[in-house]
C-alpha cells in the first residue's frame, strides 16, 4: 500500500479494496492533513465524471459508476493536483486580503531568518546585524507568547501574537528544528478553518539546535507572518512538514 497521505484520491475513488480502505480508514482518524484533503474533495462529482476514462467505455458512465469502477492511473494524479490548486487559489486568496487591508509584512507574506549569519565565526558585523532583525526585534518587542514543545519531534515553539485592524501578526521562533526539510507555520481557527502564515525550508545542519558544533546551527529560526483570523478566533497553530507531519502544536 502507498504512503497514507498518497492514498485520499484512491479513497475518495472508491478504488482501494477492503484492506487497503480499512488501513486508510484508521489512518484517517488521527491525520487532519488527511482529512482536510478528503472534504476538500466532497462534492467534486461532476470533476470525477468528467476526468473518469473508463477501460473499455466510449461514453462517460453515470456519476456513482464512475466512483465504483478503476479509472486510469493519471485519474488520481489529477484529481490530487487539482484540489493542490484549489488550495494554493484560498492561500492567494488570504494573502491579498491581508495586502488590502495595509498590512505590512516585511520582505513578502513572511519573513524568516536565523540570527547567525551562517558563518562559523563569531562576533562580526553581519552577525550583529542579523541578530537586530526585524523579525527578530519583532518577536522580542511582542509580550504575549505561548510555547510548547513536542515530545516525539523535541521541536520547540513559541509564538508571540499581536492583534492587527487586518487580523493577527504572528513571529514564530524554532528550536531543536533539524533538517533538511520543508515546513510551514499554519493557524487552525476555531470553526476548523485553516490558513498558511508562512513556509520556509530548513537546511540540513537545522536550527536551535542545542549541542550542534557550529554557532549557525545553534541559533533558533523566525518566522514571520499574518492571519486573516482576530486572536480570538484562532485555536492553534501548527508547524508541519509539507506531506502533512505535525512537527509541533502550540495552543493558541
Amino acid at each position: 500500500m502507498p504512503n497514507e497521505h498518497e492514498t485520499v484520491g484512491a479513497y475518495a475513488l472508491g478504488i482501494l479494496d477492503d484492506a487497503e480502505a480499512t488501513a486508510f480508514e484508521a489512518h484517517l482518524a488521527t491525520c487532519e492533513w488527511c482529512a482536510q484533503q478528503l472534504d476538500e474533495l466532497a462534492g467534486m462529482e461532476p470533476m470525477l465524471a468528467a476526468l473518469a476514462d473508463l477501460p473499455g467505455s466510449g461514453s462517460t458512465p453515470a456519476i456513482g459508476d464512475s466512483l465504483s469502477a478503476k479509472p486510469r492511473p493519471r485519474l488520481v494524479e489529477k484529481l490530487v493536483d487539482e484540489v493542490a490548486e484549489r488550495r494554493a487559489q484560498k492561500r492567494r486568496r488570504s494573502f491579498y486580503m491581508v495586502a488590502a487591508a495595509g498590512a505590512l509584512i516585511i520582505g513578502g507574506p513572511f519573513v524568516a531568518v536565523a540570527t547567525n549569519s551562517g558563518g562559523d565565526g563569531g562576533g562580526g558585523a553581519e552577525n550583529r546585524t542579523l541578530a537586530s532583525s526585524p523579525a527578530k526585534e519583532a518577536f522580542d518587542g511582542i509580550t504575549d507568547k505561548i510555547t510548547a514543545t513536542d515530545p516525539t519531534s523535541k521541536v520547540t515553539a513559541t509564538v508571540a501574537l499581536q492583534k492587527k485592524d487586518w487580523g493577527t501578526g504572528a513571529v514564530l521562533e524554532l528550536k531543536n528544528l533539524k533538517g533538511p526539510l520543508k515546513c510551514a507555520l499554519v493557524a487552525v481557527g476555531k470553526n476548523g478553518e485553516r490558513e498558511t502564515l508562512a513556509s520556509w525550508s530548513v537546511p540540513e545542519w537545522g536550527y536551535g539546535i542545542p549541542d550542534a558544533k557550529t554557532d549557525k546551527a545553534k541559533e533558533p529560526l523566525y518566522v514571520q507572518g499574518g492571519a486573516a483570523f482576530d486572536p480570538n478566533q484562532i485555536d492553534r497553530f501548527e508547524v508541519v512538514e509539507f506531506d502533512g507531519k505535525r512537527l509541533v502544536e502550540v495552543d493558541a
